[in-house]
């Protein structure tokens, strides 16, 4: 007990060792005249703003741990340095802007912004020209298309008041083109935007993308889906965006909405950065963003209105995501406000495995599960070192079976679920008609939940705390406003301290 109760103690330290400032260039962000920075949270969790410097500059405040930089100058170094409120140096950092590349706006190339021509064919030739670094310009106005194919060393620019649209028309979107979808892959349509191909050998055949510029990107909806469906099957639809195998990419600073499923969907990619969106859904599996597969996610400042997971980490799906093995991996999800949708989740195609999630600074609506991991028995796989703290939650769930998406074959072993720290949490204002949290292992002996911390949770009055087939939990200060603490329903659960 002494030793299990010290791992408790030690495992936060261990999680936040490395949590070092850190200050970072957001992956695919840096272009020839704007930046986006990042850094970790300082050890006080009560600091309330930051300042950056630029060559020594009038400093320029900002309350969360990422500032994006838009008035550089091209080909010219910077010294930026970060200081906490009491202007002590955080971290610096030294970088080059790119050289500035041509424009291409769309029009040129014949495309029209009446929003009823089909602009497919000279978007296309505008990207299809585009050199190195240079920027394909949607400028204002409503531009119809169909599938659309980027490359390497390019920006995709939808100006502000300008809206690319995808069309209804299934025809729009073939030939059809292998990739994955709830954790198999096959054949499906092509997305509205589309980056690179499917390959399993640890390669990026499209780097430094990016897609970005104050518009809008709408697909087209709830009808397009309908059609998908009708001719493919629920699985073969498209996208409104999806990265295949990718590298350093940037989508920011975008409205994006209407898909005909998920809205943004990264597979076996690594460095995807999406910043300062504004997603919304409602059409069956809507879901925001799905990072599959892939390493190195930074999603912020981002609001979520979604039909269904507002952001779902996936890895694959057995038997197939065994096989492939390849796990989603250092996901950061910071200072975004979930509105509404199912859940933030992890899961439930994570039969490649999930590790390193961090997600802070976060608020969460009318979300039907809150912060979830789910899996089934089937799944094989683990999801460990998760880590959600300084978040607004309405409730946290952790699921061992799910009535959806499960069929396939069996993994040859059960999932492992591991390794999870909950700190400085509010669920004040979770619903009383279900637990504040439902927290599930496996039945199997050595795949229960294990090592597991919560500490200052904030919980309604008469809350309840469930548990199951759990081993190596601690909770320490989870109570309500007036010291209250929960109620705990534990089942094949031991080595519990409350």
């Amino acid at each position: 007990m002494c030793i299990r109760f010290f791992f408790l103690l030690l495992f936060p330290l261990m999680l936040h060792a490395g949590a070092k400032p850190e200050l970072l260039i957001a992956p695919g962000t840096l272009t020839d005249h704007s930046v986006t920075l990042l850094w970790n949270k300082t050890a006080s969790k009560n600091q309330a703003s930051f300042q950056l410097s630029f060559n020594g500059n009038s400093p320029s405040a900002t309350a969360k741990s990422n500032y994006n930089a838009k008035d550089l100058k091209p080909d010219t170094w910077y010294t930026v340095q970060v200081f906490d409120e009491r202007h002590h140096i955080i971290d610096k950092i030294r970088f080059r802007t790119a050289a500035r590349g041509l424009l291409y706006n769309v029009v040129d190339f014949g495309a029209k912004n009446d929003g009823t021509t089909k602009n497919t064919h000279a978007i296309q030739a505008a990207i299809d020209a585009c050199t190195k670094n240079g920027t394909v310009v949607i400028p204002a106005g409503t531009f119809l298309s169909g599938a659309l194919f980027l490359k390497s060393d390019m920006t995709l620019s939808i100006s502000e008041g300008g809206i690319l649209k995808g069309s209804a028309d299934v025809n729009d979107y073939l030939p059809m083109i292998p990739n994955r979808f709830e954790g198999w892959e096959m054949e499906t349509y092509a997305s509205l935007i589309n980056a690179g191909k499917l390959v399993h050998n640890d390669t990026y055949n499209v780097k430094n993308l990016r897609i970005m510029g104050g518009g809008a990107i709408k697909g087209g909806g709830r009808p397009l889906g309908e059609a998908m469906v009708k001719a493919k099957g629920l699985r073969g639809r498209g996208r409104l965006i999806c990265l295949m195998s990718c590298q350093d990419v940037n989508i920011s600073d975008l409205d994006i909405s209407e898909s005909p499923c998920w809205n943004i969907h990264y597979i076996y990619s690594n460095n995807i950065t999406c910043h300062d969106l504004n997603i919304q859904s409602r059409v069956h599996n809507g879901d925001g963003i799905d990072p599959d597969s892939s390493t190195d996610s930074y999603i912020f400042n981002c609001t979520f209105d979604t039909s269904d997971d507002c952001i779902a980490i996936k890895s694959g799906k057995n038997p197939e995501g065994n096989a492939i093995g390849k796990p989603t991996r250092n996901v950061r999800i910071t200072d975004c406000n979930f509105k509404a949708g199912h859940g933030i989740s992890i899961g439930s195609e994570m039969s490649g495995g999930v590790s390193d999630v961090i997600v802070r600074n976060c608020n969460a609506g009318k979300l039907l599960h809150g912060f979830q991991i789910k899996g089934t028995k089937e799944r094989g796989g683990y999801v460990r070192n998760i880590t959600v703290s300084d978040c607004q939650l309405l409730q946290i769930t952790i699921f061992s079976a799910v009535n959806y998406n499960n069929d396939g074959g069996a993994a040859p072993e059960v999932p492992t679920f591991e390794n999870f720290v909950f700190s400085n949490i509010d669920l004040s204002r979770a619903p009383d008609n279900v637990p504040v949290m439902d927290l599930n292992g496996f039945e199997k002996q050595g795949h229960l939940l294990r090592n597991v911390t919560f500490s200052n949770i904030t919980v309604p009055e008469k809350s309840r705390i469930v548990i199951r087939n759990a081993n190596h939990m601690s909770f320490s200060g989870v109570k309500s406003a007036s010291g209250a603490a929960p109620d705990f329903e534990l089942t094949n659960s031991t080595d519990i301290i409350r």
